[in-house]
């Protein structure tokens, strides 16, 4: 009669977990964690992958797929800050406070250009060269070094120049002396981040993994932009 009992109520635990397991992959699924699909072992594997997306990333992931624009921007937004108050306790003076209104300048660059025009990038790379293939990879990392990358970091040096009262000559003078050794400098890293973060990573994570790539690279970028001005007669 135990043994009776006893099976019985395994029985019953057994029903009540399935039911429960029925109701939160519901859940995943209604919340956009989780896809159904046609075949169950590959609906079973898409939840067990997705149900341990929890508290911080499933909240990004879930705002990720729901607002993706705003998502990268502000996130961008907040590396770049980061970067900015990292790069001035690496060089300013111990007794020196920080220069949060520099810090706000690179905030809102983040925000207002880099992080929408790293959201437009990489869809536009996604659709014209839609494979994964090492050849396809290395074309879209010439792109980038060749068009997106000078492109973007002429808009970085002017719109900091701009910002700090620095006339047209000014900044012309600016960006003949900081954008060629910029570039430069940048063939160091970025083809290797790019190789990575275009062949392996998904398309609506790729701004966010650029952006993390770009963190120390933003110390180097947001120190050569704090440079004084130099003479627009260079």
């Amino acid at each position: 009669m135990f043994s009776t009992g006893f099976l019985s109520s395994c029985r019953r635990s057994i029903s009540q977990s399935i039911r429960e397991l029925g109701k939160t992959r519901g859940s995943l699924v209604s919340h956009g964690f989780c896809e159904s699909s046609p075949s169950p072992s590959v609906s079973t594997a898409s939840c067990s992958s997705t149900s341990s997306k929890i508290g911080l990333l499933g909240w990004y992931l879930s705002k990720l797929s729901s607002h993706p624009f705003i998502t990268k921007s502000v996130t961008t937004s907040l590396i770049y800050a980061a970067a900015d108050l990292t790069s001035q306790m690496i060089t300013l003076p111990a007794a020196d406070p920080f220069d949060l209104l520099r810090t706000s300048r690179m905030a809102a660059f983040g925000l207002i250009f880099l992080g929408p025009s790293q959201h437009l990038w990489f869809n536009f790379l996604s659709k014209v060269l839609p494979r994964r293939d090492v050849q396809t990879t290395l074309k879209k990392i010439l792109m980038g070094q060749t068009i997106y990358g000078p492109c973007n970091n002429s808009l970085f040096f002017s719109y900091n120049a701009a910002l700090q009262g620095e006339s047209g000559e000014e900044i012309m003078a600016r960006l003949k002396r900081d954008l060629l050794p910029t570039l430069r400098n940048g063939l160091l890293c970025w083809p290797i981040c790019d190789f990575i973060t275009l062949k392996f990573v998904p398309v609506h994570l790729q701004p966010l993994t650029n952006s993390s790539f770009a963190y120390l690279w933003t110390i180097y970028l947001t120190y050569v932009a704090s440079l004084r001005k130099t003479s627009a007669e260079l």
